[in-house]
């Protein structure tokens, strides 16, 4: 399994004086997969990255790269790259001079530095100062950098940030092509429909403790109630109500959604295909539903958000907006939805879940001395 480029945490603890950042967290990071760090603001996520790298002294507990810490790695810039800030580059260097000042360092022939800048994209602004970098160019000259002594393991903290679409597609194909060639992916970000793509499994923490270890759809499967929709003939409202009843009856709970559809817990499909053939209740959509990945980490992290938003005080100052097609006529009075909206996050029904199974100009510059 290639436990050489594994990264594993023991009982990782890192306080700051009375703070208490990371508290007795243990992982493993396993080659061959991109394995996505999740966490709300604050969670300890940058910390834990930091302690990987030896950039920061657990105050406790141990972590290893390929069972050696990694400031005892021989060469590490070979075997670990990483990307935690893109704006540690000094602002005066073209994007080549920064990236071969560290291929000197490391040893690396300066031939790489042009392949890795081809790999992402800047060989056509490799001699422009990096300090005219917009903020997704310099994340792509952070990956460069990362991927310069072609490392087994690599570490990305937020490698999309400042990327356009494309950059993002480009970004999601590179790490799933960096798991595929058996390297050790670990990759944190809050944009949780990128990491829904990109990657295989979840560690997610919270407060500085782990919250989950396990692969994308477990963690789906495991923190939302997956659903069945179900609609009926519009104009035969009574058929609706009709199978309702028997769904109700036969221990399901069933929502109203805005388009006149049932949403349905608690009974698996081919069990509410019976009930309505038995009620003789035509069906014109019968399809299962998973929640998404921001679903469930919404609701396992809820109670680990330590900055949350609040109404804003001076929201009263605020002209207040007409609540109808004009003025002169009187206003409308505000539509009760049926069912609830975004936001809303149904719990897991007891015991198994029934739908588990079926379911990111400046001018030239002369290239300068890298020193």
């Amino acid at each position: 399994m290639g436990l050489w480029r594994m990264i594993e945490a023991v009982g990782l603890t890192k306080r700051y004086g009375a703070k208490t950042a990371v508290y007795n967290l243990s992982f493993h990071v396993r080659p061959g997969t991109v394995t996505g760090f999740l966490g709300p603001n604050g969670s300890g996520k940058s910390t834990t990255m930091r302690m990987i790298l030896g950039l920061d002294r657990p105050t406790s507990g141990h972590v290893t790269i390929g069972g050696h810490p990694f400031r005892q790695l021989p060469n590490a810039p070979r075997q670990v790259g990483a990307l935690l800030d893109a704006k540690a580059v000094h602002g005066g260097r073209s994007a080549r001079s920064h990236l071969l000042s560290l291929a000197q360092l490391a040893g690396i022939p300066a031939q790489r530095v042009d392949e890795v800048l081809g790999v992402v994209g800047l060989q056509d602004v490799a001699k422009r100062r990096s300090k005219g970098f917009s903020l997704g160019m310099g994340q792509r000259l952070g990956i460069a950098a990362a991927l310069l002594g072609d490392p087994q393991v690599l570490l990305f903290d937020e490698p999309v940030n400042g990327l356009d679409p494309e950059g993002i597609l480009w970004v999601r194909n590179l790490m799933k092509k960096l798991a595929a060639e058996g390297r050790t992916v670990f990759v944190s970000s809050h944009l949780m429909s990128e990491m829904a793509l990109t990657a295989d499994h979840l560690i997610v923490i919270g407060r500085g403790q782990l919250l989950a270890d396990m692969s994308v759809t477990d963690f789906i499967s495991a923190n939302s109630a997956d659903f069945a929709r179900v609609r009926t003939p519009q104009t035969e409202p009574q058929q609706r109500e009709k199978l309702t009843a028997a769904l109700i009856e036969a221990g399901g709970r069933v929502m109203s959604e805005p388009d006149g559809a049932l949403r349905v817990t608690g009974v698996p499909l081919p069990r509410i295909s019976d009930l309505a053939h038995d009620a003789d209740v035509r069906l014109w959509e019968l399809s299962p539903h998973q929640a998404s990945l921001e679903e469930a980490y919404m609701r396992m992290t809820q109670g680990a958000v330590d900055y949350r938003s609040t109404e804003d005080q001076l929201a009263h100052l605020q002209q207040p907006q007409p609540q109808h097609g004009g003025y002169g006529t009187p206003p409308q009075q505000p539509v009760v939805p049926e069912v609830p909206q975004q936001g809303w996050y149904a719990p897991p029904p007891p015991g198994q879940n029934p739908y588990a199974a079926q379911a990111q100009s400046e001018p030239a510059q002369k290239p300068e001395d890298p020193r």
